[in-house]
């Protein structure tokens, strides 16, 4: 098959039309003269699958209509309607047949080759990864964002880099799905960092693949420098601490934020990590550190006013912790 592709590339169109011809009028020739002995109609065939890729649908339908009309006016049978119907049928349907095999190939090719076009030259990190867990394709953002150690990403295990995404691929009675999600990630040197993620699974054949968009959290929120020990905090950070004030659990800062309850783990996860310190108690505490100072409004959703109940939780945290 990759030969018969080399051989219908669009640059080979006139030479093979012209081949195609040569070859009709060869055929027509010799089964002129092999009349009395034996029919070589079914050769006709050939050349009309080979031009079949260069010209319109009438074409092959007229190709395969004057193909039999040779067969049967050089054939030693007596002349048949019905014979000469089944022949132009057979050979114009196998043209169409080729025609539009090889019309799909090329429309798929140029589709390939304007996705492939499009992931390279994304400023996005694009990754694809098999069911296995190893990735299959990455762009040069990728590489930029991961750094890894042999500047090669492709064949390498995904859970080296993002674990999330190798737990994704291998939900196997999971069915397809689009989400986002938040997590750590891991350069090639070692060094952390927070990705925004955008993933999708698809099925190619019978493989469960993964399509993931990375972004590196860091390059895309501007950080606030806290008044305490020069520590800084991202935007998302601020708003976590602000919430956990009000005595929040995880789930209602998830709400009130408008992301997955996950992210909002991975967040407290960078602020234990930021802060050193080991429980909730304790992070609370250094959150009313940084914003006993500070009379801007606790952080909410728009539109969204803060009930009774959440006024009181906040109170009660705040005496609670800061005592």
């Amino acid at each position: 098959m990759p030969m018969l592709e080399q051989i219908w590339e669009k640059r080979n169109g006139m030479l093979i039309q012209v081949l195609s011809g040569a070859a009709v009028a060869i055929i027509a020739l010799i089964d002129w003269r092999t009349k009395p002995y034996v029919s070589l109609g079914f050769l006709y065939l050939f050349p009309i699958l080979f031009v079949a890729a260069f010209v319109p649908r009438w074409m092959v339908v007229l190709l395969g209509a004057g193909c039999a009309f040779l067969a049967e006016a050089f054939s030693a049978l007596p002349p048949s309607l019905v014979r000469f119907s089944f022949e132009a049928l057979a050979l114009a349907g196998c043209g169409l047949f080729v025609c539009e095999l090889v019309r799909n190939q090329r429309l798929l090719l140029e589709t390939e080759t304007r996705l492939r076009t499009l992931v390279e030259t994304s400023p996005a990190a694009i990754v694809t990864v098999d069911e296995s867990g190893f990735i299959e394709v990455a762009n040069q953002s990728a590489l930029d964002l991961f750094a890894p150690r042999d500047s090669r990403l492709t064949g390498a295990p995904i859970a080296a880099f993002l674990p999330e995404l190798h737990h994704a691929v291998r939900w196997d009675e999971a069915p397809r799905f689009r989400t986002s999600l938040r997590c750590n990630g891991h350069k090639g040197n070692n060094e952390s960092f927070t990705a925004d993620i955008w993933l999708s699974t698809y099925t190619q054949g019978s493989s469960r693949k993964l399509a993931a968009l990375i972004g590196n959290v860091a390059e895309d929120e501007p950080a606030t420098i806290s008044e305490k020990d020069g520590i800084s905090f991202s935007a998302r950070e601020s708003e976590v601490l602000r919430l956990l004030m009000e005595g929040l659990a995880n789930k209602e800062i998830a709400w009130r934020l408008e992301v997955s309850e996950a992210t909002v783990k991975n967040t407290l996860q960078n602020l234990f990590a930021k802060t050193n310190v080991r429980t909730r108690a304790q992070l609370v505490r250094i959150a009313f550190e940084q914003f006993r100072e500070d009379s801007a409004p606790v952080v909410r959703h728009p539109g969204r006013r803060r009930s009774m109940a959440s006024e009181a939780r906040r109170m009660l945290a705040v005496s609670r912790y800061a005592s």
